[in-house]
C-alpha cells in the first residue's frame, strides 16, 4: 500500500488534503450561512441554528486546515514570516493574506451575528472593572458595526478561498492533471456540498432542528443540483484531460485505472454522486432523520476522498 501513497514524483501529501478538505467546509457553510440568512430566511429564528453552526464550525476548520498546513512545513516556526512578507509571485503567499482578510471579516461578521451575547459575556468578566469594561465593549460595538456591513463582502471572500484550494493545486504546473483550469471551480462546488453535508449533520444531528424547516429544506433542496454539477465537472475535467493527447492523456489513464481509480469510482463516484441520486428516489417517508445523517456523513467522506484522489493520482504523472 506504501507504493501508492510514496513514489518518486509526490511533492505534496495527505496533510494538504486535509488542509484543502477543512478550508472547504469554512468556505462552503458560509456560503450557505449567508444565503440563507439573506434570501431565504425571513427572519432571524428560521435561520439561528445555521448561524450558530457556522459561526462555531467555521473558524474551527479554517484554524484546523492553517494548522496541518503549517506544521506540514519544514520548518513551521518561520510561518510568521509567510505572513508578514508578501509575495504576490506566490500561490502559497497570497492564500495566507487571503486567509488574513478572511478571518478577520469572518470574526467581524460574527461579532455582528451575535453581539448581545458578547456584550453580556464581557460584562460579567469585566464586572470589577469598569474601564477594563468599557474599552471592551467599545472595541465590539465597534467591531459589530463593521460586520453588519459585511454580508457581501464575506461572501466574494468565501468564494475565493473556494476557488484558492482549487487555484493552489493547479500552480504545480509540472503534474498535467494538476495545471487544469475546472480544478478550483471543481473545488468550490465539492466545498459548498461538504459546507451543506456539515451543516446537516450540526442542525439536524446536535441542534436537534426539523428536517423540514425553512433552512434544511432549502439546504437539501440545493444539494442535488450541485451533486449533479459535480458530476458534470468531473465528466468535463476528466475528458479534456484525456483528449489533451500527450502527458494529459498519460495522466486520464493512470487517474482513472488502478488503485486510484477504484478509489475516484467508488468513493468520488459512487458515494458522493450515484448513492444520493438513488437516495433521492426513495419515498418521502424513508427520507428520514437517520438516513440524511448518514448520507451527510458519506458526503464529508466523499469530498474528502476526492480531495486526496486529486492530491496523490494528479501526481502521479510528470508533463
Amino acid at each position: 500500500m506504501d507504493n501508492y501513497f510514496h513514489f518518486d514524483s509526490l511533492v505534496w501529501h495527505w496533510p494538504i488534503a486535509i488542509y484543502l478538505f477543512a478550508v472547504g467546509i469554512s468556505s462552503g457553510m458560509v456560503l450557505m450561512a449567508i444565503i440563507i440568512k439573506r434570501w431565504v430566511a425571513s427572519d432571524a429564528a428560521q435561520s439561528a441554528n445555521v448561524m450558530k453552526a457556522t459561526a462555531i464550525t467555521a473558524p474551527l476548520m479554517l484554524f484546523i486546515g492553517l494548522g496541518i498546513l503549517v506544521f506540514d512545513l519544514a520548518k513551521p516556526l518561520s510561518f510568521w514570516r509567510v505572513m508578514v512578507f508578501y509575495n504576490p509571485t506566490s500561490i502559497m503567499s497570497m492564500g495566507v493574506a487571503l486567509f488574513q482578510v478572511y478571518s478577520i471579516v469572518l470574526f467581524l461578521w460574527i461579532f455582528s451575528t451575535y453581539q448581545q451575547a458578547f456584550s453580556s459575556f464581557g460584562k460579567r468578566v469585566f464586572r470589577q472593572h469598569s474601564k477594563a469594561q468599557r474599552f471592551y465593549l467599545s472595541l465590539l460595538n465597534t467591531a459589530a458595526g463593521f460586520g453588519k456591513k459585511m454580508d457581501l463582502v464575506l461572501f466574494f471572500l468565501a468564494i475565493l478561498l473556494g476557488v484558492y484550494t482549487g487555484f493552489l493545486l493547479s500552480a504545480l504546473k509540472s503534474f498535467p492533471m494538476l495545471n487544469n483550469p475546472l480544478l478550483p471551480v471543481l473545488f468550490l462546488n465539492s466545498g459548498v456540498l461538504s459546507g451543506i453535508a456539515m451543516l446537516l449533520v450540526i442542525c439536524i444531528g446536535i441542534f436537534k432542528e426539523p428536517m423540514h424547516s425553512v433552512s434544511m429544506k432549502f439546504v437539501h433542496k440545493i444539494e442535488l443540483p450541485l451533486i449533479l454539477f459535480e458530476g458534470l465537472l468531473l465528466i468535463s475535467f476528466f475528458t479534456g484531460l484525456y483528449f489533451g493527447g500527450g502527458q494529459k492523456m498519460v495522466a486520464s489513464i493512470s487517474a482513472l485505472s488502478g488503485f486510484w481509480g477504484s478509489v475516484f469510482w467508488l468513493g468520488v463516484v459512487g458515494l458522493g454522486i450515484i448513492l444520493p441520486l438513488l437516495v433521492t428516489q426513495l419515498p418521502a417517508g424513508k427520507q428520514n432523520k437517520p438516513v440524511m445523517l448518514t448520507m451527510s456523513a458519506i458526503a464529508l467522506l466523499s469530498v474528502l476522498t476526492l480531495r486526496v484522489f486529486i492530491l496523490y493520482a494528479g501526481q502521479l504523472t510528470i508533463a
